[in-house]
């Protein structure tokens, strides 16, 4: 079977709105892909504040938002279509959303972007709430990535992807485990927005800075890291948990960056390290690719080369492609599975009761 699929992808990160018109090919249980066009759209100054204050709005202005950012997802991939010539191309859109809330133990996550607004504004069927399934079996509804990891890329060892958040997905030998690790972009954007940029270009302004040792052992000891996987983290855990403690050092912007760079990569490193123990996987040899905007990082790779080096493991960035749009590949596919009414998230990964399939099916097109 042939599926053409249109994925998005809105990180923590707000650095843009990730579309990907990807070609599925399944045959016997053996997946692989073409993508053929790929593209981010920038959100405009005023779309980044709203969704930055998303979190913050009574709950009709949150509905209002969540409506309104469908109708505004389904206009750009309108656009989408129409700069690259897909129309009559598409046979669905696979829409992960803007999170917002994200609160397993209390049984509830939430993603901005109404799947039937995309789907009103670009009349193809649509795929959407593509957690909520399995927060509602028990689990944490993340990473929901290593379905898609487990079908694509089945022959690597360790997946790292650096967004907002960093998560690992870790094979095994019966299945996937897979969690997140850390806070990441989303707290260095903020301090490179500190010192004046966007954010800090290839590491560049971290790699000029000390380490602070005393601030590195407050960070690596925050209560999550602690936790036993599954587990999960909310873009709030960097904003108001990680941040205010790294401002709270009063350390110039070029220090601040570099320590924080570096406990990124040491509590990677100290994840990847603990759950190969645990699961019984050898380390030496293996490798781990690298993706999200975070692969761009130079002195962020570096620092994460220097602690992988005593595990035996090497980091691989792939191609910018697969960098840059892995995540919404992987939501492209996830509509697939869901179409077919396939497994779309594994409970050996975030906890749940069972595998489920998730996600809202919305058939936009004419009848």
């Amino acid at each position: 079977m042939v599926y053409n699929v249109i994925g998005l992808m809105s990180g923590s990160s707000l650095d843009g709105l990730d579309i990907v018109f990807v070609q599925f090919h399944a045959t016997g249980g053996n997946w692989s892909m073409e993508v053929q066009q790929a593209a981010t759209y920038p959100y405009p100054a005023e779309w980044e504040e709203k969704l930055r204050n998303c979190t913050s709005l009574s709950a009709q202005d949150y509905l209002l938002l969540h409506s309104e950012y469908g109708h505004y997802t389904g206009q750009q991939v309108n656009r989408f279509i129409e700069e690259f010539g897909l129309e009559h191309k598409v046979h669905m859109i696979a829409s992960h959303g803007h999170t917002s809330f994200h609160m397993p133990s209390k049984g509830m996550t939430a993603q901005l972007g109404d799947g039937a607004a995309i789907a009103a504004e670009t009349r193809l069927p649509v795929i959407s709430d593509l957690r909520a399934m399995d927060v509602a079996a028990g689990g944490e509804g993340a990473p929901i990535v290593p379905i898609g990891e487990k079908l694509l890329f089945g022959d690597t060892a360790f997946l790292l992807n650096i967004g907002g958040i960093a998560n690992l997905s870790i094979k095994k030998a019966d299945g996937y485990i897979a969690f997140d690790s850390c806070a990441a972009n989303r707290v260095l954007n903020m301090l490179a927005q500190d010192a004046g940029k966007a954010y800090d270009e290839n590491g560049a302004l971290a790699a000029s800075g000390l380490i602070n040792e005393a601030l590195l052992s407050r960070l690596g000891a925050m209560a999550f890291y602690a936790q036993e996987y599954p587990k999960s983290l909310a873009n709030s855990f960097g904003i108001e948990q990680v941040y205010p403690l790294v401002k709270a050092a009063g350390l110039s912007d070029a220090d601040a960056l570099h320590t924080y760079t570096q406990h990124i990569a040491i509590q990677i490193a100290k994840d990847l390290k603990q759950a190969a123990a645990k699961e019984g996987i050898a380390t030496e040899g293996q490798q781990l690719l690298i993706t999200g905007g975070g692969a761009y990082n130079g002195f962020l790779v570096d620092c994460l080369k220097q602690q992988l080096a005593p595990l035996g493991v090497t980091a691989q960035v792939p191609d910018s492609t697969l960098v840059e749009f892995k995540e919404a590949i992987i939501m492209a596919l996830i509509g697939v599975l869901r179409w077919r009414e396939e497994y779309t998230v594994l409970a050996s990964v975030t906890g749940a009761s069972r595998n489920t399939i998730g996600g809202a099916l919305w058939l936009g097109n004419d009848a």
